[in-house]
């Protein structure tokens, strides 16, 4: 378990469990084969994991990304984000084909769950590096109708807050100086993840 700030932490119990779920779902999908474990289902009823929160679950295959999606608006209970920001991930991230069978055995699961988005003040571009906390804070910026986010755990793939800015605005359909040359509206939040034990 990886975990960030947060007021309320989820117990590694807790965040193994949903990473069982989330392989479950995959799992059931794509194979259609799969029971889940009873003790796994019994800290799924848990009142914490019933709460609303954003989710995002991750796929890794020998390393590279295979799959991601979430949700930044916290609509539904932290299992049911699980369930369906998974199965999302597997079969419909449109960077990826969908995960075959033979894929599963060897794709590593994350689960993230999110704080609150809450918006950053800030002057200009200069001003924005010194709010931001490296591997801290996932991001999320806003302009009209382009949005995008990253996940603290990119900090680590990226050399810095600067890169870091430019590649989520690219993603977000922008100009890479964005963040520098126009006001695009900024969020961060931070995230407790729970990757699969191998």
């Amino acid at each position: 378990m990886k975990k960030t700030k947060s007021s309320k932490h989820l117990t590694q119990k807790q965040g193994h469990a949903l990473v069982s779920f989330a392989r479950h779902s995959i799992q059931e999908r794509v194979r259609r084969s799969t029971e889940l474990d009873e003790a796994v289902l019994e800290i799924l009823k848990d009142q914490r994991l019933q709460e609303k929160h954003c989710t995002f679950v991750t796929l890794h295959l020998d390393g590279q990304l295979r799959g991601c999606i979430g949700t930044l608006s916290a609509t539904e209970s932290i299992v049911e984000g699980v369930k369906r920001n998974a199965l999302n991930a597997a079969l419909h991230d449109h960077r990826f084909s969908p995960v075959k069978p033979e894929e599963l055995d060897s794709i590593a699961i994350e689960v993230s769950v999110l704080t609150d988005p809450t918006p950053v003040e800030y002057a200009d571009g200069a001003d924005l590096l010194t709010k931001l906390n490296p591997g801290v804070d996932g991001v999320i910026i806003r302009q009209g109708a382009a949005r995008a986010t990253f996940l603290p755990q990119v900090w680590d793939q990226l050399s810095g807050p600067e890169e870091f800015l430019t590649h989520l605005c690219l993603k977000a359909g922008l100009a890479g100086d964005a963040w520098q040359t126009s006001k695009v509206e900024v969020l961060i939040y931070q995230v407790q993840y729970f990757e699969e034990k191998k």
